[in-house]
């Protein structure tokens, strides 16, 4: 299984949100530490935006923040929706699949399971996990330390 750049992007967003707490954050901060386009970033945001996951203010003073603390956001829950689009493979995306093995394919049901486990597994993620006690990330985000209230 292969994660898209977009959910690699959310992450790296919601990583740099959670290292920033206490304040709005821009897309052109992000775009400078995480290394990623603020053409993706805007994209993704925008998508973070609609999941409820973050909060945003246009505007000159605008910016993003995390909707929740950050032991409330599942990571599996993330990945779920941001990887809904991709198919694991052809036969998954029943409107363009050519393959004429789908009917009688077992390694579909295996693919299947194994995604959910995949998923099932990032369930038990938290944002905080990933984020606090983890001095290098924090040194990368250049944050002020995780206080936890």
């Amino acid at each position: 299984m292969r994660i898209t750049k977009r959910t690699n992007i959310a992450i790296r967003v919601l990583m740099f949100c959670a290292a920033h707490r206490d304040r709005l954050v821009t897309k052109s901060e992000i775009s400078e530490v995480c290394k990623a386009s603020e053409n993706h970033l805007a994209q993704v945001i925008n998508q973070l935006g609609q999941m409820g996951v973050i909060n945003t203010q246009r505007g000159r003073n605008g910016g993003l923040k995390l909707a929740d603390e950050p032991d409330k956001i599942e990571i599996g829950k993330i990945f779920r929706v941001m990887e809904a689009p991709v198919p694991v493979a052809e036969c998954f995306a029943d409107a363009d699949s050519t393959c004429p093995l789908v009917e009688a394919c077992r390694l579909r049901d295996a693919l299947h399971e194994a995604v959910e486990a995949f998923y099932k597994r990032l369930d038990g993620v938290t944002l905080d996990f990933l984020t606090c006690d983890n001095p290098v990330l924090m040194n990368i985000l250049a944050p002020e330390p995780c206080d936890v209230p």
